[in-house]
């Protein structure tokens, strides 16, 4: 079974950047697309980042695009999103995903705020 582990998470201040990482086990991580998947408060999951298994293609939704870049080290079967320009908007869980599924692991916080 899939098991996720996002750390790097935090307090910034708008404008700041954080990067956040995803140790995946438990499934063939060089051969499956990923992506970002975050949760505000009180909303709810709003998907935010694709990555093919090779790295070759990737998506982003448009409130990130342009500030976040996806990215994965299929060696260390980690999973990566550099964060820049951040906003309060941004503040919430943000969690890694098997592209296409609901299964996530228990997330990392990150809040935005002054």
């Amino acid at each position: 079974q899939a098991h996720f582990v996002e750390s790097g998470g935090g307090l910034v201040q708008p404008g700041g950047s954080l990067r956040l990482s995803c140790l995946v086990s438990g499934l063939t991580f060089s051969n499956t697309p990923m992506s970002w998947v975050r949760q505000a408060p009180g909303k709810g999951i709003e998907w935010i980042s694709y990555i093919s298994s090779d790295s070759g293609a990737t998506n982003y939704a448009d409130s990130v695009k342009g500030r976040f870049t996806i990215s994965r080290d299929n060696a260390a079967n980690t999973l990566y999103l550099q964060m820049t320009s951040l906003k309060a908007e941004d503040t919430a869980v943000y969690y890694c995903t098997k592209a296409g599924s609901t299964t996530r692991g228990q997330g990392t916080q990150v809040i935005v705020s002054s």
